[in-house]
């Protein structure tokens, strides 16, 4: 893991800003999207739990372009101009590897919580 961290790929040893980094990835891998979309889909798929402002949102779609993991472009087809993201093939091979650290994640976090939680979570 400590060689991945030198070659920038973030672990979930940074949970909220890897966890942030995988819902987007999630999201633009279901379809491209604009900035306030991908902040309605996070609100629902959380139920309204998890909230990305976005003055947390755009760096990280920033960062997320900076690193070659998604694209952009400017359409208003729409009827509004906004900018819309899209996944690319090296975001797509991202998430499927933060997909897989997570789960691992998820499930070592579901083993040491489940004294507090009980057995049937």
């Amino acid at each position: 893991m400590a060689e991945d961290v030198k070659k920038g790929m973030r672990s979930p040893g940074d949970p909220l800003r890897g966890g942030m980094d995988l819902m987007v990835l999630s999201i633009l891998a279901q379809e491209r999207c604009y900035g306030y979309g991908i902040q309605q889909q996070v609100a629902r798929a959380s139920g309204g739990t998890v909230r990305l402002p976005a003055g947390t949102l755009y760096p990280l779609l920033h960062r997320l372009e900076a690193e070659g993991l998604i694209s952009s472009r400017w359409d208003a087809a729409t009827g509004r101009r906004r900018k819309w993201y899209a996944l690319t093939s090296a975001g797509r091979r991202k998430l499927k590897l933060q997909a897989s650290r997570w789960q691992s994640y998820a499930a070592c976090l579901q083993v040491l919580l489940r004294p507090l939680i009980g057995e049937s979570s």
